[in-house]
């Protein structure tokens, strides 16, 4: 089974940063208590009536998805971006071939000739959860986010009609959906409430393995999780995990050379040691096992080389492997800005060990500035395992 395809361009995670750095002109919204009970027009309604909505409401009817919300008898909550978040995702999309300073009749007509109804209709199923969540329901101080929210989207109807890809709306340095920042909340409506942010949030593309297979950076990564599949039924493999609909992980994924550099020396650590086993004086053995440590992993064969399967079993690397993979999904602008410790999945193994220190340096004082400026991710030895 494949994801949905959604040909969107400018959905990559680069240019959706580039879109919130330009884009969010307020403070990010702090949730009230204070929050009134559904009441007024439909959210169909609600949108058409605000100006500042019309290119959204232009995308709903280009994806065909008033009929979902203007239905009296349901619930929603919808996240929806302002016009000039919707322009700076068309003009993205164009390549920069749409100005923004472009009358709204130009963004409207790109709206309904280069982005298909398929993608209309996913990206608001995505922006929108099938039941009414207020800000005073979404919790905060949760880090990762241990509970998700079903969107409207179905990747794989063909699969089941149940299925749906989840959302993140969090309270953790600030307001936020997904990665996006939330700037006004509660926007109330007879059949549900309308949360106001920055842009929108782009479904899921394609797998976890697709993603780690293909980049050229992350062979030695690759390589790892096949050795450490070695033996294992396809369901019960990482990459089938990883190639599952369904699982929610966050991976500190090693770029080839610090992934290089770790089995390098981890190498040269145990020819070392058996060297001096042997009797070979120190000062003979380090050079030969830095020698032959840097050789033997300077290739991803080292996870294919019979001699070292005693050394690189699969449950060994399969244990290195999830000491970078949280059972939980953690956008950056949730981590915490003290250093602290969390869990990974190798907990679920050795309970006791502390996990990966995980820290975010932000632009200035929250919520005015909700973009990390600085992430980092450390090991028990202090080391960045996915620099």
């Amino acid at each position: 089974m494949k994801m949905k395809n959604i040909k969107l361009s400018m959905m990559g995670a680069v240019v959706a940063l580039l879109i919130l750095a330009t884009s969010c002109n307020k403070d990010l919204e702090q949730f009230s208590d204070n929050v009134a009970q559904p009441s007024g027009p439909r959210l169909d309604q609600a949108l058409q009536a605000n100006p500042n909505y019309s290119l959204y409401y232009a995308l709903v009817v280009r994806g065909g998805q008033l009929g979902m919300i203007n239905d009296n008898s349901k619930s929603f909550t919808m996240f929806v971006p302002g016009n000039d978040g919707i322009k700076k995702l068309i003009s993205a999309k164009s390549g920069g071939l749409i100005p923004l300073s472009s009358p709204d009749a130009v963004f409207e007509a790109a709206i309904n000739s280069q982005i298909t109804v398929e993608e209309a209709a996913a990206l608001v199923q995505y922006n929108t959860m099938p039941q009414l969540i207020k800000s005073t329901s979404i919790r905060s101080n949760e880090f990762p986010h241990y509970f998700a929210y079903p969107s409207a989207f179905n990747p794989l109807p063909t699969a089941s009609s149940l299925l749906r890809l989840n959302v993140y709306p969090s309270t953790f340095n600030g307001a936020w959906f997904n990665n996006v920042p939330i700037i006004a909340i509660d926007q109330m409506a007879s059949n549900g409430v309308i949360h106001n942010t920055v842009t929108m949030a782009i479904p899921s593309q394609r797998y976890l393995w697709d993603r780690i297979s293909s980049d050229p950076q992350l062979t030695y990564l690759k390589a790892a999780i096949q050795r450490a599949d070695s033996g294992s039924a396809p369901a019960a493999s990482l990459q089938g995990y990883l190639s599952s609909f369904g699982p929610d992980f966050t991976i500190f994924a090693p770029v080839d050379t610090a992934f290089r550099s770790g089995l390098t020396n981890l190498l040269i650590k145990g020819i070392f040691k058996k060297l001096l086993d042997q009797g070979i004086p120190e000062l003979i053995a380090l050079p030969i096992a830095t020698q032959q440590g840097t050789a033997l992993a300077s290739t991803t064969g080292v996870f294919t080389n019979p001699d070292l399967y005693s050394s690189l079993t699969a449950q060994n690397v399969k244990g290195i492997l999830v000491y970078h993979v949280l059972g939980k999904r953690a956008y950056t602008n949730n981590f915490p800005t003290a250093e602290t410790w969390v869990p990974t999945l190798l907990n679920s193994v050795v309970s006791v060990h502390p996990g990966l220190k995980l820290k975010a340096v932000f632009g200035g004082p929250l919520p005015m500035n909700p973009f990390a400026t600085e992430a980092t991710v450390k090991d028990v030895y202090n080391n960045s395992p996915a620099a």
